[in-house]
């Protein structure tokens, strides 16, 4: 079997552990393609090496209905995580992520995610952008976005928690899921990150996964409040450039919050 090597000098102890782990639970419910693990130590990883092909119309229809069933296996808790210690962010540039078990997603993804993002990136967003991502937070803490356009409580799902499109490979197998930042998380956190740089087909894996997993109506207009934890990691690792959209996303969540309270 060709392998790939995924290595990086200086990683943070636990890294690659934190990812194997992370690929292995995401395999566990046999629910949808993920690259397998060969071998793991603290310098890298052993995966198996994958061919990829085009995407097409049908594939991205059966990943909907994977990611679905995937989340649908469930998670011991918000925030959990399979491994001790977790991170966020590129191969060079991973920032650790607490690991804590949270009953309400309100707590986990306020409290745990986002506020440490806001206070690192106050700077760069200024007074007024760092205000109303304060207002963002102060309204998924109160609750808002635990359920979905304003129906019920989400239980945790076993999400990927890095699903931009560049961590989809498309195989013969379909979409394959790699470089994983798995936790117990909200559903949308997932197909919020595919909307993030525009996945190919995207309108296919949102109708198979609403086939596979019907969602109240309206549920697009939620997905800000569960991207903007990514998008706030954009400012913190990449600078400025992504301030503007951060503080836009904050105005929308606000605007939501309101719609459906």
């Amino acid at each position: 079997m060709r392998t790939h090597r995924k290595s990086r000098p200086g990683a943070p102890p636990g890294f690659f552990a934190a990812e194997a782990a992370g690929l292995a639970w995401l395999a566990e419910p046999d629910a949808v393609p993920v690259v397998r693990v060969l071998a793991a130590d603290d310098h890298g990883l052993d995966l198996e090496r994958l061919e990829p092909v085009p995407a097409d119309a049908a594939a991205a229809r059966r990943l909907g209905g994977q990611l679905a069933r995937l989340h649908d296996a469930g998670a011991p808790a918000f925030g959990w995580a399979p491994a001790p210690r977790a991170w966020f962010g590129p191969l060079e540039a991973p920032f650790p992520v607490p690991t804590a078990p949270r009953a309400e997603f309100s707590v986990f993804w306020a409290e745990d995610r986002l506020r440490p993002l806001a206070q690192r990136t106050a700077p760069l967003l200024g007074d007024e952008g760092a205000g109303a991502v304060e207002g963002a937070i102060a309204v998924i803490a109160a609750g808002v976005f635990d359920g979905i356009a304003g129906q019920g409580r989400e239980e945790p799902a076993r999400v990927h928690g890095d699903l931009w499109s560049g961590n989809v490979l498309w195989t013969a197998a379909g979409g394959t899921l790699i470089d994983p930042a798995a936790h117990g998380g909200h559903r949308l956190e997932d197909l919020a990150l595919l909307t993030l740089f525009g996945a190919p087909h995207l309108e296919e894996i949102l109708a198979g996964y609403e086939q596979a997993h019907p969602m109240p109506e309206g549920w697009r207009e939620d997905l800000p409040a569960h991207l903007f934890f990514a998008l706030l990691a954009h400012v913190d690792l990449f600078g400025t450039g992504y301030a503007a959209d951060a503080i836009r996303t904050a105005q929308r969540i606000v605007r939501r919050a309101e719609e459906i309270a």
